[in-house]
């Protein structure tokens, strides 16, 4: 049913009226008016009442269809939205969008959009007469043309009948062979990655982007830019010897040769000067730049004319070929001769001179590999189809059947002409009449001629028109901003991009040397099919569901033997040329990843890493980790005790810490904090404070992800966060938070209990906790540290607190300090048998730590004249204090036969229990302050909360454990060893 049949007034009007032509969606119409927030469930009637905060929709044309119809305009463009009648609207909300927004933003279209009805924002929609359409060309017009027309260029008429001189019919036939097939296996996975999906500018260089990320996107498409600038020099010169062959007297510069290899010849040979390349080059390319200038309506009007000549020109050389000898007979041409063909059957490498001229004393040599850069750029223009798709009618049919046909095509002429140039003309001829095309071309030569200037000038026009785009389309990307200035505006021409590749086109032209300028475009050229073939093989190999190419011949294996023949045919021609142009690519994907904005284009290497990850997860299983293997993963609980400065998401010394728990920046860490509220409210909010977070995390250079959890309170969202964050045996095994040194406030009186529960389900969790005392002075990589780093090992924690110091020295900060080990005996214990067992162990941890043995006399009894004792016990007797105080509160407010309530749930206090953990607490604190006053960081094992005590009585244990220690982790380990004494 078409979204226009749809009546917006009731349900019966609706079925009683199907045969009617129904009104135009307007913009006053109820039924375009956004839906106002709402809780699930709340009912439809609401909407009639127009509550506040119900947002308009803009429809710009549908304002004007009332004006629009008094004019006789006829107002079906107001039916362009889809918009449906108000009993549709209300079940579905912004669906009747979805071919504005939905489609067009799923083709790739950056529409800035609300990403719900919440967003508070109006959206405009504007609906008028649609665009008039680009030409819509065909497979023959759009692609295969093209492709002919880029891959026919000066190299097949001024080169191929020398190189099947040089390198004789055999030899040629595997050159053909192997840069055909090169092409033709590029052509494949081109195929198969233009059909994946909808194109947009940049012909290669946006695929490759889109497929192996923009960083190795960028570096090969400024070398493909840079290979179509240098190829546009290569077809101004290939026209300019033409000419020049064509008309000797036009030379300014030229000479003659009257000798080859000493040998006396009939016919004088004139030699084209390479000034005169030079000034005829730069004069050329100026006119065509003027071309260029003129904008693309000029370029497609001028392009036809060059298709012709081409076609003629073929024509005639065939024909050429087939009446050798019986029209007007020249030297050295035979006709088609078995004679001719066994004599020219195999190679004969010469030296020539810098013209290819063969010359015994020559200064060039040439070999098969040498050839094979020479010829290859006859079969590069494959990518011409591709970088017009937005012209064609069905880029998915058009682009692989083109592309794919003119590469056969060629290839297969190129392969008929090998045998007969090697079958029409002596050796000698071949080697020393460079237009022997134009020779042997019938019924007309000279004109030949002019098409042979048309149809590399017509090349060299395009090469010149697709460089600029492609070097905006990477500047549109804004990837990076050195190419700012090269940004084009959508339907402009490029024009500051046009002229930097005329500079460079005539810096290549000043060279002068068709045969110095063909190696480097090789190397630029195959670098860029190599790009395509490694995208092709990615995308192929890890098949995510996204990879449906509507070309379906393709393998991954046929993609990577094509990267593989681009490489080996890269060192064939030239390793040095091999190294630079790689050198030249490393260096800009280097710089790219440097200087260059993030981009996430969904590229192939994401894919792997997503795979690569699912498959180490799946191979890690769910089994505990082998202590060898176990890595921290701390989740770094940001909830703050208090206020944190405006703008901060987390405390900024807790990131350092994390830093601190990873042995050279390896691991993760997971950031996580509670935003209390429902979740249907908060959920934007929650959003919001995640990328905050994750911006604050990546600004402290602390590898690690955000999340943030909707909670009604945090208790309820820390234990949502311990049960489930993680994967298999990637789940957080450490919880690390600050210590509330402000709990006594009194707006803050449901710390404690907040603070018992997170570590009492951390205990059921399983899971280890480091708690951070003094994390305000906790120094950063710059701070350096110097003294000690004591622990204080009372109880079994699998090795934890042992590897937490161990990992505190790798650290600049910490790297100058010394470990101590207090172990805390019993007063019965045997002291030095400890000793000796705690430095064995140590020993074979491979640890290096000094080790003490401290024995306590657990009784109710202080020893006095010790100031640090003395600070203690005035400590011991405040909380002594408030803890009685506390429990009289609770007794006087508690009901008769009621029991005791703290925290919300009965207690029974043991009061002689109470009074033996402050002791135990008194002594330790005493000992840390006597033997680690002056040290850098103390570690102290975690004691559990105990049970049937209030929250209020364990924050009193730990404010006395912690007095006057001015930075201390409080640790506790979990039920398995995390350091083992085996290698």
């Amino acid at each position: 049913m078409d979204n226009g049949d749809l009546d917006g007034s009731g349900e019966d009007e609706f079925h009683g009226q199907r045969g009617r032509k129904y009104r135009p969606v307007l913009a006053n119409d109820r039924a375009v008016l956004e839906m106002s927030s709402m809780d699930p469930g709340s009912s439809s009637s609401s909407y009639p009442n127009q509550p506040a905060s119900v947002k308009t929709i803009n429809i710009n044309a549908g304002a004007n269809v009332g004006s629009d119809a008094k004019e006789g305009n006829s107002p079906r463009h107001a039916q362009a939205n889809g918009m449906q009648g108000e009993s549709k609207l209300e079940l579905f909300g912004f669906d009747s969008l979805v071919n504005i927004l939905g489609l067009k933003s799923m083709t790739g279209e950056q529409l800035q959009q609300p990403s719900s009805p919440r967003d508070g924002e109006n959206i405009s929609i504007t609906v008028g007469q649609p665009r008039p359409a680009g030409p819509q060309l065909g497979t023959l017009m759009g692609v295969f043309i093209p492709c002919l027309q880029s891959i026919l260029g000066i190299i097949y008429y001024i080169r191929f009948s020398w190189i099947v001189g040089m390198a004789g019919i055999a030899e040629s036939l595997l050159l053909v062979t192997l840069c055909g097939s090169c092409t033709f296996l590029t052509s494949i996975s081109l195929s198969a990655i233009a059909t994946n999906g909808a194109m947009k500018g940049g012909g290669p260089y946006y695929l490759i982007g889109r497929a192996l990320g923009p960083e190795v996107g960028v570096s090969i498409g400024l070398c493909f830019f840079l290979g179509n600038a240098v190829a546009g020099a290569l077809y101004v010169l290939g026209a300019v010897e033409t000419f020049l062959k064509a008309v000797p007297k036009a030379g300014i510069f030229g000479e003659t040769i009257t000798q080859v290899n000493g040998t006396a010849i009939a016919e004088p040979i004139h030699v084209i000067s390479s000034h005169d390349m030079q000034i005829y080059g730069i004069v050329v390319t100026i006119i065509l730049c003027f071309i260029v200038f003129g904008g693309v309506k000029i370029i497609n009007r001028v392009a036809p004319a060059f298709l012709i000549p081409v076609l003629f020109s073929l024509a005639c050389i065939f024909m050429g070929i087939f009446l050798a000898r019986k029209d007007k007979p020249a030297d050295g041409i035979t006709g088609l001769s078995l004679e001719t063909f066994k004599e020219n059957w195999s190679s004969d490498y010469q030296k020539t001179d810098a013209n290819g001229i063969p010359d015994a004393n020559g200064s060039v040599t040439w070999g098969f590999n040498s050839l094979v850069g020479l010829f290859f750029p006859a079969v590069t223009g494959i990518m011409a189809g591709s970088n017009r798709s937005s012209s064609l009618k069905d880029t998915q049919q058009s682009i692989p059947v083109g592309t794919l046909a003119a590469t056969l095509a060629t290839s297969a002429m190129y392969l008929i002409t090998v045998f007969l140039f090697g079958s029409v003309a002596t050796r000698n001829k071949l080697l020393t009449d460079r237009l022997l095309t134009a020779t042997i071309a019938w019924p007309f030569p000279s004109l030949i001629k002019i098409g042979i200037i048309l149809s590399t000038l017509g090349a060299a026009l395009q090469s010149l028109t697709g460089a600029p785009r492609l070097l905006a389309a990477i500047a549109n990307d804004d990837i990076l901003p050195v190419l700012n200035y090269f940004k084009t505006v959508d339907g402009s021409e490029p024009h500051l991009a046009t002229l930097f590749t005329a500079f460079l086109c005539i810096g290549c032209v000043i060279i002068g040397n068709l045969d110095l300028i063909t190696p480097t475009i090789t190397m630029f050229f195959l670098l860029c099919y190599a790009g395509v073939n490694l995208s092709c093989f990615l995308l192929d190999l890890l098949d995510a569901p996204s990879w449906r190419p509507r070309w379906t011949f393709h393998h991954w294996s046929l993609s990577l033997f094509g990267a593989l023949l681009c490489v080996v045919i890269m060192f064939l021609i030239s390793w040095s040329f091999t190294v630079v142009s790689l050198a030249l690519a490393s260096l800009i994907y280097k710089y790219v990843s440097i200087k260059g904005k993030a981009g996430d284009w969904g590229d192939g290497f994401k894919s792997a890493y997503f795979q690569l990850a699912l498959r180490s997860l799946r191979s890690l299983g769910a089994s505990q980790v082998h202590p060898k293997n176990w890595y921290p993963i701390p989740l770094i609980f940001c909830r703050p005790w208090g206020k944190l400065p405006e703008n901060v998401p987390c405390h900024p010394k807790l990131a350092d810490f994390a830093n601190c728990m990873k042995k050279k920046g390896r691991g993760m860490s997971l950031f996580v904090s509670i935003l209390d509220g429902d979740y249907h409210e908060c959920a934007e909010d929650a959003k919001t404070a995640c990328r905050q977070l994750s911006t604050y995390i990546d600004y402290k250079n602390c590898e690690g992800v955000a999340e943030i959890v909707v909670a009604p309170n945090m208790s309820e969202g820390f234990r949502g966060i311990i049960q489930t964050m993680g994967l298999g045996n990637l789940k957080p095994n450490i919880v690390v938070m600050r210590y509330p040194e402000i709990w006594r406030r009194e707006n803050l009186t449901e710390i404690p209990a907040t603070f018992v529960g997170i570590i009492n389900d951390c205990i059921v969790a399983n899971k280890a906790v480091v708690i951070v005392k003094g994390l305000d002075e906790w120094p950063n990589e710059y701070q350096k540290q110097y003294g000690t780093i004591d622990l204080y090992w009372i109880v079994r924690d699998g090795g934890l607190m042992l590897l937490l110091s161990q990992l505190l020295l790798t650290k600049k900060s910490f790297e100058s300090c010394k470990i101590q080990v207090f172990c805390i005996a019993e007063e019965d214990a045997d002291a030095e048998v400890l000793k000796a067992d705690v430095k064995k162990f140590l020993y074979d941890l491979r640890m290096q730590a000094e080790v003490f043995v401290i024995t306590i006399k657990w009784d109710s009894t202080m020893d006095g004249g010790e100031s640090q004792q003395d600070e203690s016990y005035e400590a011991f007797t405040s909380a002594q204090r408030r803890i009685s105080d506390y429990l009289a509160e609770m007794k006087a407010t508690k009901r008769d036969d009621a029991p005791l309530m703290a925290d919300g749930k009965p207690v029974v206090v043991n009061e002689k229990q109470v009074e033996k953990f402050l002791y135990t607490t008194l002594k330790l604190n005493s000992t840390m302050l006597k033997y680690s006053r002056m040290a850098a960081v103390v570690l102290v094992s975690l004691p559990p909360p105990p049970l049937n005590h209030p929250a209020y009585f364990y924050m009193e244990y730990m404010d006395l454990l912690l007095e006057k220690v001015p930075r201390i982790l409080i640790v506790r380990g979990y039920r398995r060893d995390v350091v083992t004494l085996f290698t």
